[in-house]
């Protein structure tokens, strides 16, 4: 480790290691840095920037909200803007999930839902309930926060923090590429899945298992993994058989990033809880949510203590509310979520022409959520080794395209492996998808060239 990295400025960035490109502004899916330098936001940020950059409909709603009212505690006030908004989430959100706990983000989300499970069943059962483990899966990422961490399953996310985390038990992820079973099919692999989830609970006994979480299609972790239906059909009976809360994480795959409101409509079921940020402000503002079903909130705060133990000086900022609010009315104005679905479909097709290059390993992805693996050996999927810095090379190699994607790594065996996210803003056309296709395989080719 280098001590001789001169600070860039006063900013503590993640990766002192990177040069940080001046950005001058935004325009639908278009970023401009300072050096004139175009690039399309392939990866909307990190599936944030779902509706686009600029849009002044939000910039124009957002001054005169701010002008109204910036803020108020939600402890003691509410403002119409949260009301609405949480009517709207509502609204999106499956069966009966109709109470809507705001936050600032994803882990914040995360961890409200788990500590909404953990009151459920004291204010159910009594203090002397013995259920407080949360299952989740390896291959999985819940947010950097504590809690968040303990069930998030990116061993190089932990590794370092791993003393201070709770031992939460894990599950093999529905990552049918790379399935230890060496099943053939979605289908089995997804059946295979979902059983280790009984097993787990067995092993540990059903009494002491509160809740369990997993992504309807995974996001940074195994980019566009997901599931056949029938994972989700007997994760839900194994759940109701057992006693034990189903927690759906939309943090990444929520409003509309997969062509559907919820990803979790693809499979058909309804969860206890669901976890949701990034596209629910679009990046105009820092929100989340905690979504629970009539059970859940009934228990809490109408049959038990009427309070929940817990709370954000920003949960249920009337701005961020407002904001928000605001850009659901223009997804669903402009049929952002179809179009999502739509444009998906078309570069999905397109993109399954860079399998004529051999560090291609797999594409999958559902909406316009899609992940590509890079292998040293298409045959064996033997991955490359982490020296070589592939999805480095792939990530500078489309910058210099004029292109944006989202890398990550160690998804193999929490060291290696190479993948990206391609995530663009939800509302991109089908000119646009095919400029973006463009320059996402010129990036792999000239890669292909450099490590082959």
């Amino acid at each position: 480790m280098s001590l001789n990295k001169a600070p860039k400025n006063n900013v503590f960035y993640r990766n002192q290691n990177w040069h940080y490109p001046m950005i001058e502004r935004g325009e639908g899916i278009y970023l401009y840095d300072k050096e004139g330098n175009k690039y399309i936001d392939g990866c909307s940020g990190s599936a944030v920037a779902n509706i686009g950059h600029g849009n002044k409909e939000v910039a124009e709603f957002t001054k005169e909200h701010m002008e109204r009212i910036a803020f108020t505690h939600l402890s003691r006030w509410t403002v119409d803007s949260i009301e609405k908004c949480a009517a709207k989430v509502a609204e999106w959100a499956p069966g009966d999930l109709n109470h809507v706990y705001f936050v600032s983000g994803g882990s914040e989300s995360t961890e409200t839902a788990i500590k909404m499970a953990r009151q459920y069943f004291i204010e159910r059962d009594g203090s002397k309930t013995t259920k407080w483990k949360v299952i989740s899966k390896w291959n999985s990422f819940h947010g950097n926060t504590m809690g968040a961490l303990s069930m998030t399953g990116i061993t190089g996310r932990r590794k370092i923090y791993d003393p201070m985390l709770i031992n939460f038990p894990k599950i093999p992820q529905f990552y049918h590429y790379r399935n230890p079973w060496n099943c053939e099919t979605l289908k089995e692999t997804s059946i295979r899945a979902a059983k280790s989830l009984e097993e787990e609970i067995l092993r540990h006994g059903a009494d002491n298992i509160a809740a369990f979480i997993t992504e309807p299609v995974v996001g940074s972790a195994a980019p566009g993994v997901h599931p056949d239906k029938i994972y989700f059909e007997m994760v839900r009976e194994i759940c109701d058989k057992y006693d034990v809360l189903l927690i759906v994480d939309e943090v990444m795959a929520g409003f509309g990033r997969t062509g559907k409101k919820f990803a979790i409509e693809h499979f058909e079921i309804v969860p206890d809880i669901v976890t949701c940020a990034k596209g629910m402000s679009c990046g105009y503002t820092p929100m989340g949510a905690t979504i629970c079903t009539d059970k859940i909130f009934n228990t809490i705060m109408v049959e038990g203590s009427g309070h929940f133990v817990h709370g954000h000086t920003y949960a249920g900022n009337p701005l961020s509310a407002g904001i928000a609010n605001k850009v659901i009315e223009i997804m669903e104005r402009e049929s952002y979520v179809e179009n999502a679905a739509k444009q998906g479909d078309y570069l999905m097709e397109k993109i399954q022409d860079l399998f004529k290059y051999p560090i291609v390993g797999d594409i999958r992805g559902k909406g316009l959520m899609i992940g590509i693996e890079f292998v040293k050996n298409q045959q064996t999927k033997e991955p490359f080794d982490t020296s070589i810095g592939v999805k480095s090379k792939i990530l500078n190699n489309c910058m210099d395209e004029g292109l944006i994607v989202y890398p990550g790594g160690g998804s193999v065996d929490g060291v290696r492996g190479d993948h990206i996210l391609i995530a663009p803003p939800v509302n991109i056309t089908k000119e646009e998808i095919d400029l973006l296709f463009e320059r996402l395989e010129a990036g792999i080719k000239k890669t292909c060239e450099e490590v082959k």
